[in-house]
């Protein structure tokens, strides 16, 4: 329960703080990872072939997700690529539950 009202919570935070700072020509983002390989995950997910495959089974991209995935994602928000994107809560699931 906990978990889920801070991921909530985060994303109406994210949302507040973009109006909040948007006049000043900051923007606010945050990333919504899915199951990524991870050391928070390892002791679910590492040498658990069962666990593996249920994970990979729920994304629509059939795998696991790498940090780099999520790293790659945080770059772009960072970069002047993304300077009209806030306000937004990414979804970096590989389509999770989709």
């Amino acid at each position: 329960m906990a978990y889920g009202s801070t991921k909530g919570a985060l994303d109406t935070f994210t949302l507040n703080l973009a109006k909040e700072l948007g006049p000043r020509g900051i923007t606010v983002n945050s990333v919504a990872p899915g199951i990524v390989d991870t050391d928070v995950n390892a002791g679910w997910l590492r040498g658990n072939p069962a666990a593996q495959a249920h994970a990979a089974s729920i994304s629509a991209l059939g795998r696991v997700g790498r940090p780099e995935d999520i790293a790659d994602v945080v770059a772009f928000l960072a970069s002047d690529d993304a300077r009209w994107v806030t306000g937004r809560v990414l979804d970096a699931t590989g389509g999770s539950a989709l």
